[in-house]
């Protein structure tokens, strides 16, 4: 019989007692910003704002417990300590996410950028702003009053609001009892989650790709491999954008990450890069179907 070492005891015990923020917030390039402007808003505001807390932040492309990312991100809003929502921007799947959390009136942070104008049927709630610009001397201050409201909201006076639940006065919902999908189930789940990402695509816009790479991509790519007007991209006839689920003979490797003329690059679940040219047997398999 083996025994663990005190360190990794030391790390169970911690991650045990680690307190869990999900974020909620645009993940793809948005319209009228630079490209990825949210990842730095979350990497240089929201991660230490949730540190300063005391709360580890997760946001929803770190999530990958399973090959059904939809019910995985369910959870996530469900089961988190607390919830940190950004509505910069006006993100169709970020609002559909903080109403799936609000149901259940769960502790929620609300945020957005100066820019974005209030939401009309929220405006009822307390959000704090922050400069999307990310000035240095801007995101200390933003940080520190992100990190104030998720403290506050933890320990809430009988006088706060954290949801319509409680603006309206009407029961929270309640979680059913758990049920175990089967397997015709789960495939449909995961096809109604490429659906939804398809919908949601057509609200913001394409990530943009430099007028050389793009002509480039063009005239010299293969018949398998087609940039479209939209900025997504057509592989063995099938359309598909970046940061979409891709499949290989049905079998889920990873979110496409980049087009080049000569190959796809898909990010997998632990961070590293595959490439795949049009002359590899897989290239035939891709797919964004897991079927």
């Amino acid at each position: 019989m083996t025994t663990k070492q005190p360190a990794q005891e030391a790390k169970e015990a911690k991650e045990a007692k680690e307190k869990i923020c999900f974020v909620i917030m645009p993940i793809a390039d948005m319209e009228g910003y630079d490209s990825g402007h949210f990842s730095r808003v979350y990497a240089h505001l929201i991660q230490p704002a949730c540190k300063k807390a005391g709360y580890k932040a997760i946001r929803a492309d770190e999530v990958a417990s399973s090959n059904y990312i939809i019910i995985d991100i369910l959870h996530k809003i469900l089961d988190s300590d607390m919830v940190l929502c950004d509505l910069s921007g006006k993100n169709p799947n970020v609002l559909y996410e903080l109403g799936i959390r609000q149901a259940f009136n769960l502790p929620t942070i609300l945020v957005k950028d100066i820019k974005t104008s209030k939401i009309f049927d929220i405006q009822g709630l307390r959000y704090t702003e922050y400069n999307q610009t990310l000035r240095i001397d801007e995101v200390v201050r933003d940080t520190d009053l992100v990190a104030n409201a998720i403290e506050q909201t933890a320990n809430p006076d009988s006088k706060d609001v954290n949801s319509l639940i409680q603006l309206l006065a009407v029961k929270p919902a309640t979680r059913p009892n758990s049920v175990e999908l089967s397997n015709e189930t789960s495939v449909i789940l995961a096809s109604i989650n490429d659906l939804a990402k398809r919908m949601s695509s057509l609200e913001s816009a394409q990530i943009s790709f430099q007028p050389r790479l793009a002509n480039s991509i063009r005239e010299h790519n293969s018949p398998a491999l087609v940039r479209l007007k939209d900025g997504s991209f057509k592989i063995n006839n099938m359309t598909m954008e970046i940061g979409e689920d891709v499949f290989i003979d049905g079998r889920e490797v990873g979110v496409l990450a980049d087009v080049t003329p000569s190959e796809v690059k898909l990010k997998t679940q632990s961070g590293s890069i595959i490439s795949i040219s049009p002359s590899d047997p897989q290239f035939r398999m891709l797919s964004t179907i897991p079927f």
